[in-house]
C-alpha cells in the first residue's frame, strides 16, 4: 500500500473513530503497511433500505466504520484495516505491523483485539506481548508491553484497566492500568492462576460495571470468577462448573446477564448458549439453559447493544445462530433451525457495528470476513458480502 493511500486510510479511521480519550500516546508513527497485496472481494451484495433498519429511534444516523482484525502471523503480527461504507460493505484498507509475532495458527479464543475510544489493544501471542495502537491523525505506535505470562489471546477493557488472559500454562490473568491513555502499567499484585495447567482458556471479560472478571476453560468446563478490588486487584478465582459442555466464547447483557456458548466438544448438532446471573461477589445463577441450536461447535458470542438478540458462530457447521434475549436473560433459538445465516467456512469471531446495524464474521476456514445487515424486528440476518484474501492465521475482529 503506498504511503498516500495508507494516509488516506488513516485519515479515514480518524474520522469516523470515536475517540474517549484525553492523554495522548508519544511512540512512533508507523510509516509503512505490514502485509502485501489487498484482500479481493468476494460477490458483494446490494442491500435494500428496508432491510437495514436501524435497532432502534435512538441509535446516531448511519456513518461510514471500520472493522479490524489480526494477521496472527508467527513471522511478524500485523494489523489489518477495513473500511466499511454505510451500507455494511468491507474494503481493504491498509496493514500496520505490531513489532510483535503471532502464533501463525489460530488462538481458539474471543477478544484477541479490542479497542477504546480511538486506542486499539492486540495480542502477540507469539512474542508474549500486548500492543497499543493509536489512531489520531494516522496511526501511532506501537507500545508493546509484556503480557506478565505465555501467548496472550484474549483482551477486556473497562475504564483505566486491562486485563489479559494468558494461555500457556499454567495460564494466568494479568492486569494493567493506563487503558485511557494506552500507556499501560502492571498492577502489582493482579496476576491470578487459572483452575490449573492444561484448561484451555478461551475468553476473559469485564461485567458491564468492572466489578467482576469472568474466563471460560474449555478443557475443564468451569468458568472461573474474579472480584476486581480496589486499585483494580483482581481476586483468587471462584471455579465454578458450567451448565453446558465446553464453555467457550461469551458476552454480557447491557443489564449485567452473561451469555455463554457451549462447543459440546464438537459433537455434531449438540451446540448450545447458556444465560447467567452474577452476582456482585462472582457467583453464578442459571437463568436458562443449555439451549439448542442442533449446530456443530458454537463457539463465538455477540449480543446487540439493545440486549435482544444474541448470535453464536458455529465453527463446524459453517454458520451462525440466532436467539432472542428477553429482559430477564432466558434464551430463544429463533425459529430458524439454528441457521440463521450461512458464512464461509469456519466462522470464528464475530464483531458488531455501531448501533448494533451489521454483524461481521471471520471465516478461518476460507480466510475471509462476512458481512451482515441485522432486522430491526426479528433480528435476521441479511447477507451483504464477503472479502477474501486474509492469512490462514487471521484472528480476533473489533468494528466501528
Amino acid at each position: 500500500m503506498s504511503g498516500k493511500s495508507l494516509a488516506v486510510a488513516a485519515a479515514f479511521i480518524t474520522a469516523v473513530w470515536s475517540s474517549g480519550c484525553q492523554d495522548h500516546m508519544t511512540p512512533d508513527r508507523i510509516t509503512g503497511p505490514g502485509a502485501g497485496p489487498a484482500p479481493t472481494t468476494a460477490g458483494a451484495l446490494g442491500v435494500t433500505a428496508s432491510s437495514v433498519n436501524r435497532m432502534d429511534d435512538r441509535l446516531p444516523e448511519d456513518r461510514s466504520g471500520a472493522v479490524f482484525t489480526l494477521s496472527n502471523e508467527s513471522s511478524g503480527n500485523s494489523i489489518l484495516l477495513f473500511t466499511r461504507d454505510r451500507n455494511g460493505s468491507l474494503s481493504w484498507g491498509g496493514s500496520y505491523p505490531t513489532g510483535g509475532k503471532g502464533l501463525g495458527s489460530g488462538l481458539g479464543s474471543q477478544g484477541s483485539i479490542v479497542r477504546r475510544g480511538d486506542i486499539l489493544f492486540a495480542v502477540d501471542a507469539g512474542s508474549n506481548e500486548i500492543s497499543v495502537v493509536r489512531v489520531d491523525g494516522g496511526f501511532h505506535g506501537v507500545a508493546r508491553v509484556s503480557s506478565g505470562g505465555l501467548e496472550p489471546i484474549s483482551l477486556t477493557v473497562h475504564d483505566d484497566l486491562l486485563y489479559v488472559l494468558n494461555s500457556g500454562d499454567p495460564g494466568n490473568i494479568t492486569g494493567f492500568k493506563g487503558a485511557r491513555s494506552g500507556h499501560l502499567v502492571p498492577i502489582s499484585g493482579s496476576t491470578q492462576p487459572l483452575s490449573g495447567s492444561g484448561t484451555g482458556p478461551a475468553q476473559v471479560e469485564f461485567n458491564p460495571t468492572g466489578t467482576v472478571l469472568v474466563v471460560t476453560e474449555k478443557n475443564t468446563n468451569n468458568i472461573d470468577t474474579y472480584v476486581v478490588g480496589p486499585g483494580g486487584k483482581a481476586s483468587a478465582p471462584d471455579v465454578q462448573s458450567s451448565t453446558g459442555t465446553t464453555p467457550f466464547g461469551f458476552e454480557f447483557t447491557s443489564r449485567g446477564q452473561l451469555v455463554v456458548s457451549n462447543a459440546a466438544g464438537k459433537v455434531s448438532g449438540m451446540s448450545s448458549l447458556t444465560s447467567y446471573t452474577v452476582s456482585t461477589g462472582g457467583a453464578l445463577g442459571l437463568i436458562t439453559g443449555p439451549v439448542a441450536d442442533h449446530q456443530t461447535a458454537a463457539c463465538w458470542v455477540a449480543i446487540t447493544g439493545n440486549g435482544k438478540f444474541a448470535y453464536t458462530t458455529n465453527a463446524v457447521s459453517g454458520d451462525i445462530s440466532g436467539y432472542s434475549v428477553a429482559a430477564d436473560g432466558s434464551l430463544k433459538l429463533f425459529g430458524d433451525g439454528g441457521v440463521t445465516a450461512t458464512s464461509g467456512p469456519s466462522p470464528i469471531d464475530m464483531a458488531l457495528s455501531r448501533g448494533s446495524r451489521f454483524l461481521y464474521a471471520l471465516n478461518a476456514g476460507g480466510t475471509s470476513i462476512s458481512s451482515f445487515a441485522i432486522g430491526i424486528s426479528g433480528g435476521a440476518l441479511t447477507p451483504i458480502g464477503t472479502i477474501g484474501g486474509l492469512p490462514a492465521s487471521a484472528s480476533g475482529l473489533a468494528a466501528e
